[in-house]
C-alpha cells in the first residue's frame, strides 16, 4: 500500500472496522474513523497516531456522512478509499420480529451503504480510488431468523455490483467482501442470548457454522484493498456458496433444521423484545458495531 493512503472506514469503533484499521494503519495507511462511539474511536485514532482522524456520524444521516467526508479532505487532503462495514445484525422472525426493527436493519446494512459511497464518491473518482462495500455469506443462503439480514445483504451485494458498472470509466474499483461469522461482540452476544442460534449454527455445514477471528479477517480485508479485489471471501469456502444459491443443494440443511429452530428463536426473540435490558444481543448502537 502506498504509503499516505487515505482510507474511510465506517463502523470503525470495534470489531472488523477497528481490527482493519489497525492493519491499514501498519502498512502506512492514514484513516479516517467513522462510527457512533467517541470515546471508542478517540482511543483507536490516539492509538495509531496524529496523523489519523475520527469523526462521529451515524449512517442513517446523510449530513453526518457529508460532514464526516468533508471533514477527512480537509485533514488528510482526500480520499483514496472507502471501507463501507457499518452494519447491524435483527434476529426474529418474519411472523413474531418487529417491521421497525426490519427497516431498521435495512436502513443501516444497505441504505447506510449508499449513503456513505454517494457521500465520498466525488473525491474517490479524483484519485481513482477504491470502494470495498462489506456484504455477508449471508448474502447468499436463507436462514430462518435472519430475514432482514440476509435481505439486506443481498441488497448489498447488488448494489455494489451495479456501483462497480458505473464508476468503471473513471478508473474507480469496486469490491464485495462476504465473510462468514466473525469472532466479534455481535457474534458472541447473538448466541449468549440465543441458544437455538448457537444450536443452529453448529449444525450447519462448513463454511457457514465456522468461525474466522477478527485479526484473520481484518489481514483478509487489508490484503482485499492492497489489490483492489472484486471479490473477497472470507473463509474462502464462502466462494461455494455463491454458486450454490440457485441450486437445491444450499438449502437442504437449513430445510431440515427449520422446523425445529423456528420456534425456538420464535420463543427466545419473544422473551427478548419482552425484556430487552436483558439481552446484550442489541448492543451496542447502531452501525458502531462491526458486521456478523
Amino acid at each position: 500500500m502506498k504509503p499516505g493512503t487515505v482510507v474511510l472506514i465506517t463502523g470503525a469503533a470495534r470489531g472488523i472496522g477497528a481490527a482493519t484499521a489497525r492493519v491499514l494503519a501498519a502498512r502506512g495507511a492514514t484513516l479516517s474513523l467513522v462510527g457512533l462511539e467517541p470515546d471508542l474511536l478517540s482511543s483507536l485514532a490516539a492509538e495509531l497516531g496524529p496523523q489519523h482522524t475520527w469523526h462521529l456520524a451515524d449512517v442513517r444521516d446523510s449530513a453526518a456522512l457529508d460532514a464526516a467526508v468533508a471533514a477527512t479532505v480537509q485533514a488528510s487532503g482526500g480520499i483514496d478509499v472507502v471501507l463501507a462495514n457499518a452494519g447491524v445484525v435483527n434476529y426474529g422472525t418474519v411472523r413474531v420480529g418487529d417491521p421497525e426493527e426490519f427497516a431498521r436493519t435495512v436502513d443501516i446494512n444497505l441504505t447506510g451503504v449508499y449513503r456513505t459511497v454517494h457521500a465520498a464518491l466525488p473525491h474517490v473518482i479524483e484519485r481513482k480510488g477504491y470502494v470495498l462495500v462489506v456484504a455477508s455469506a449471508a448474502s447468499f443462503p436463507a436462514l430462518p431468523g435472519l430475514a432482514a439480514y440476509a435481505a439486506s445483504k443481498a441488497g448489498v451485494e447488488s448494489l455494489t455490483n451495479a456501483l462497480r458498472l458505473e464508476v468503471a470509466h473513471f478508473g474507480v474499483g469496486v469490491g464485495c467482501a462476504h465473510p462468514s461469522w466473525i469472532d466479534t461482540d455481535l457474534v458472541r452476544n447473538a448466541e449468549r442470548d440465543l441458544p437455538s442460534f448457537r444450536r443452529m449454527r453448529a449444525k450447519l455445514p462448513w463454511p457457514v457454522n465456522s468461525t474466522t477471528t477478527v485479526e484473520t479477517c481484518a489481514g483478509e480485508m487489508a490484503d482485499a484493498i492492497d489489490r483492489r479485489a472484486t471479490r473477497l471471501f472470507i473463509p474462502r469456502g464462502v466462494a461455494v456458496l455463491r454458486w450454490l444459491r440457485s441450486t437445491p443443494l444450499l438449502d437442504a440443511s437449513t430445510k431440515r433444521l427449520a422446523p425445529t429452530v423456528t420456534p425456538q428463536l420464535e420463543a427466545e426473540v419473544t422473551a427478548m423484545l419482552a425484556n430487552p435490558s436483558a439481552a446484550t444481543t442489541s448492543a451496542p448502537a447502531a452501525d458502531s458495531v462491526a458486521r456478523s
